[in-house]
């Protein structure tokens, strides 16, 4: 009894910091002036580990139709219910991996931002990083696994795609086989190898240009976007110390006013 009243606790406490994080007031203004680089009225986004919903609130205040993607069965709960005003945003209870199937999803009560389908990221940063020195995941769920080809098959290409997935962000973009006008994946200071993974899958589809958000700031800390060798030459040398972020990709056809190559 005393271990239910416990993981009922952790699980409050887990929700309330995400809730302080990213449903804080203020946080949509930056976040929709960021994404206006992105999103224009009547693109098609995809949110992969949409979480609590405030990219999708985000993209579908800009005018966006959102497909938002979230395997966590509370988290999914809260998003719809958040989100269940805001028109064009369509929730489901996926992972999104290299290849359709099922997987077991990793929790952490107190930590729901890294739930993670990777075993050896999770342990990797357990030992690490200093950061995850007392994070514990102390529960699983088994998922449905889709790709981004199979959702691109469904609802169509998206003109952007957030993904943000703990320690999988290779394996959703080896279920890519086209490229996607604009895109962000999450990196981890301590798994920078995996950063360079994903600059391998994109160098595969096209050429890529880059840009850097520090942990949850709002800001590109380059004036001008950098190419795959000067971005790598940057996560080689430790990424300026930075714990978390995000890596921002613009597809260079996108530059001169062409898309990326449709289906």
């Amino acid at each position: 009894m005393f271990a239910a009243i416990n993981d009922r606790m952790n699980s409050s406490l887990g929700l309330l910091r995400s809730f302080v994080i990213y449903r804080r007031p203020g946080r949509q203004t930056a976040l929709r002036r960021l994404y206006s680089e992105f999103v224009r009225p009547g693109d098609l986004v995809f949110d992969i580990g949409a979480h609590l919903g405030d990219r999708s609130s985000a993209f579908a205040a800009l005018g966006a139709r959102v497909i938002a993607v979230e395997p966590q069965p509370v988290l999914l709960r809260w998003l719809q219910r958040l989100t269940r005003h805001r028109a064009g945003i369509l929730c489901l209870p996926l992972a999104v991996g290299r290849a359709p199937g099922t997987a077991e999803l990793a929790l952490s009560l107190r930590n729901p931002t890294v739930a993670s389908l990777d075993s050896s990221w999770r342990e990797h940063q357990r030992t690490t990083n200093p950061g995850f020195r007392h994070v514990r995941w102390q529960d699983s769920v088994t998922v449905t696994v889709t790709t981004l080809d199979e959702l691109i098959r469904e609802y169509g290409r998206p003109s952007f795609c957030k993904i943000d997935v703990e320690g999988f962000e290779v394996e959703v973009l080896a279920g890519l086989s086209q490229p996607l006008p604009a895109l962000s994946f999450e990196f981890v200071n301590g798994s920078l190898d995996q950063a360079e993974t994903c600059l391998d899958e994109l160098a595969r589809l096209g050429h890529y240009q880059f840009n850097v958000i520090a942990g949850e700031q709002r800001r590109f800390i380059w004036p001008a976007w950098r190419d795959s060798d000067s971005l790598r030459q940057w996560l080689e040398a430790g990424a300026d110390g930075i714990a978390s972020g995000d890596i921002y990709c613009r597809f260079a056809n996108s530059l001169a006013g062409n898309s990326a190559p449709a289906n």
